[in-house]
């Protein structure tokens, strides 16, 4: 085995998060202990009926028809697809029965449990963030959005082994080597993306919290224009909650870890700035899109325009990406229900398991109250087509 080879595979396993082996001396025996029972494997998309999806016929699933054609118009090319997404076009959009009825004629829900066997999971928010910024540094555009660096190597770790499907590696290669890439610390002391701004904005908590929402809006205030940051790609580190390690520090609660409450500390401890936003590792990087439609969202991981309130961030190992998935939680900070038939458009670095889902919540600052305080929990039922079919009228 080459030492190039050692090399990629010890990033895979740092990249990824596999955990490390330990081992032991070999003067030592290790102490004879029983295995561990063996879990049962668990189905995590059980088939059952509208029926039992509480909420169902209360909710006005006409709100959710312009994110279900979004999700057809990628959709309709793949196998079980074709009939339902053929006959959405002669929907009335208008007509809520006609358009439930097409839910309960093409569809069947399936129950999502964990792989523990558990049918709850958390549910959190996003939303698309307003920042002020300039083309040049200047004032108080002093924080940098960068554009992702030449040297970013990605690695689509399922050629390797299918089992690996959606695993990316990311890293750079030095000398003869594939080593894991630059922390967002070594990327801030180093200077190794000069060159490669994008835009300058006016607040560092502000860019942090963009690179967590994977996209937003930039006001440039030297041009009169807004002009939206997507997300272009990151530097292969996993995720890290800064207001998990407040909470672990003694700074917060858990009960006070929203976004509100880490910009508040955030603002009143300038000596630990920096030790806090290095803590996650994570580094995303960005590309410039112009805004077409104010009305829509930036696009998801599915490749199409998110819907405020109907689009939902889900763990694609679990969750077919495009599918429509009924949810039901609660209101942020709240035991108000919301129970509503969303579709899984988008995917995140924090968003790991089956019934895990990220709530799109639209655009500008009511959106971001709610998206901060969300942090409820929930339940799912992902509706997939009926076995393939020829074409068929909605009764």
């Amino acid at each position: 085995m080459s030492f190039k080879y050692l090399s990629l595979l010890a990033s895979a396993i740092i990249v990824l998060g596999m955990s490390a082996c330990t081992t032991i001396a070999p003067e030592k025996k290790p102490p004879v202990t029983p295995a561990p029972p063996v879990a049962k494997s668990v189905e995590v998309l059980q088939p059952t009926t509208f029926a039992a999806l509480p909420g169902w016929e209360s909710d006005d699933v006409r709100d959710a028809w312009p994110a279900f054609v979004n999700s057809c118009d990628v959709l309709i090319k793949k196998v079980g697809w074709t009939a339902p997404c053929t006959t959405a076009r002669d929907i009335d959009a208008s007509d809520v029965k006609a358009v439930r009825r097409f839910f309960e004629t093409f569809f069947v829900p399936h129950h999502v449990f964990n792989p523990d066997g558990s049918d709850s999971g958390l549910v959190t928010g996003y939303y698309e963030p307003l920042l002020r910024g300039a083309r040049k540094r200047g004032g108080p555009f002093q924080t940098p959005l960068y554009r992702a660096p030449d040297d970013l190597l990605t690695i689509d770790l399922a050629s390797v082994d299918p089992d690996l499907k959606g695993k990316r590696l990311r890293g750079r290669v030095v000398g003869k080597k594939v080593v894991p890439y630059l922390s967002r610390a070594e990327l801030e002391q180093s200077g190794a993306l000069s060159g490669k701004e994008l835009v300058w904005v006016d607040d560092p908590i502000e860019a942090f919290f963009l690179q967590v929402q994977g996209s937003g809006r930039v006001q440039l205030v030297d041009e009169k224009e807004i002009v939206r940051v997507a997300y272009a790609d990151q530097n292969g580190y996993p995720y890290k909650s800064i207001g998990r390690y407040l909470v672990d520090k003694g700074e917060l609660t858990l009960d006070q870890a929203s976004a509100q409450s880490i910009r508040a500390w955030y603002v009143t401890h300038p000596a630990r700035q920096k030790e806090l936003l290095n803590a996650n590792p994570s580094y995303v990087f960005f590309k410039e899109e112009k805004v077409s439609n104010p009305k829509k969202g930036p696009k998801g991981a599915f490749g199409v325009p998110l819907t405020p309130e109907r689009s939902i961030a889900v763990d694609a190992q679990f969750i077919p990406l495009g599918v429509p998935v009924f949810i039901v939680t609660t209101q942020p900070n709240s035991n108000v229900a919301l129970r509503r038939l969303m579709l899984a458009q988008d995917s995140g670095g924090a968003i790991r398991n089956a019934v895990r889902a990220d709530f799109f919540w639209g655009f500008g600052a009511e959106a971001g109250e709610k998206a901060g305080k969300m942090k409820q929990q929930g339940t799912m039922w992902v509706l997939l087509p009926k076995m393939p079919m020829g074409p068929t009228t909605v009764p």
